[in-house]
């Protein structure tokens, strides 16, 4: 799965709720605070983790790839 990125940089919390991978905000606080969610491999534990282009998000079993926008 891949997300185009049009600000510098998204809050983990908020990528996964915008991808319908967690019903709502206080859904993906839990599976981040759950350590159900990984960052470049590693176990991401904080909610407001700010993601930028180039980097790779898991949670259950999906895969997101986070793009620059292409203009």
């Amino acid at each position: 799965m891949k997300f185009e990125l049009e600000e510098d940089y998204i809050e983990l919390f908020k990528l996964l709720k915008v991808l319908g991978l967690a019903e709502s905000g206080a859904h993906a606080k839990m599976l981040i605070e759950e350590e159900q969610v990984k960052r470049n491999g590693e176990v991401e534990t904080r909610k407001r983790a700010k993601i930028v282009a180039g980097e790779q998000i898991e949670v259950g079993g999906e895969i997101i790839t986070v793009e620059a926008i292409s203009m």
